[in-house]
């Protein structure tokens, strides 16, 4: 395990472009609940019934009743050490994307955290632009328009569940706004899996961290790179059907393993 450790942080290290993968497990470690397993019902709701657009259409108060208890359960965890790490790296070099499936934010506050510790800050004082992080299935903390393009990254608290609490509606068109996120039967975003597409194919090494790799189109990523020439790093406490395609693979937590491959060197 040391010297697979020490390969993979000198291959992250000798490496011009980055990509990291980060699936479900990155978040598992600060405590984010899977809403798609058994413990993840809701009153007698599973996600798969909620999540879609028919649901929203159906019966908008339920469902941003369920997505304002999501959010909050969210905003009661804290991002872990692997997403610090994350952090880090694309805040101290150039050629370093992040591309993530989950959808609590957490990639993000960790990067607004260690800003405000000044990190990322050049000798001079000027503040770096971190590298680009490209959220493939949404963010449950932001909201957007179901009618138009408009999107509101601090929108009201939606109401639901009987309160007086009106639900949100877009200041542009006056329709319901919806949690900007992929629901079932939706296809991603074209221009964000354009974008994760293209950074997979020119990169040197690909990252793929505490992802089951079974979910498409994101579970292809990864392949972009080495079918390119590039490296596969995977994280993962188990073994994936990425797992035989990986020139390293670690076994253990994103919090534990990523801290240790990613921090800049002393």
């Amino acid at each position: 395990m040391l010297k697979e450790l020490e390969r993979a942080r000198n291959l992250v290290r000798s490496s011009g472009r980055v990509v990291i993968l980060t699936g479900a497990g990155v978040s598992a470690d600060s405590g984010v609940p899977t809403f798609r397993s058994s413990e993840g019902l809701w009153k007698q709701f599973r996600p798969e019934e909620l999540a879609t657009p028919d649901a929203f259409a159906r019966d908008p108060e339920t469902v941003w009743e369920w997505y304002a208890w999501r959010r909050r359960l969210v905003l009661e965890c804290s991002p872990n050490e692997g997403h610090r790490a994350i952090a880090r790296l694309l805040l101290s070099r150039d050629g370093v994307t992040l591309i993530t499936q989950n959808v609590d934010g957490l990639h993000g506050r960790a990067l607004r955290e260690l800003q405000s510790e000044g990190v990322g800050r050049d000798p001079d004082g000027t503040v770096r632009e971190p590298g680009a992080t490209l959220e493939l299935h949404g963010n449950l903390l932001r909201s957007r328009c179901s009618v138009c393009s408009e999107s509101d990254e601090d929108g009201p608290e939606p109401g639901g569940g009987g309160n007086d609490t009106p639900l949100p509606r877009c200041p542009s068109c006056d329709a319901l706004m919806r949690p900007a996120v992929v629901w079932f039967g939706e296809s991603l975003d074209p221009g964000v899996l354009d974008r994760a597409m293209h950074a997979a194919q020119d990169a040197d090494i690909c990252i793929s961290a505490g992802t089951s790799a079974v979910v498409h189109p994101a579970a292809g990523i990864p392949l972009l790179t080495r079918e390119s020439g590039g490296s596969l790093i995977e994280v993962n406490p188990e073994v994936t059907p990425l797992s035989p395609f990986a020139d390293i693979h670690l076994r253990g937590a994103g919090a534990e393993i990523l801290p240790r491959i990613l921090e800049p060197p002393d």
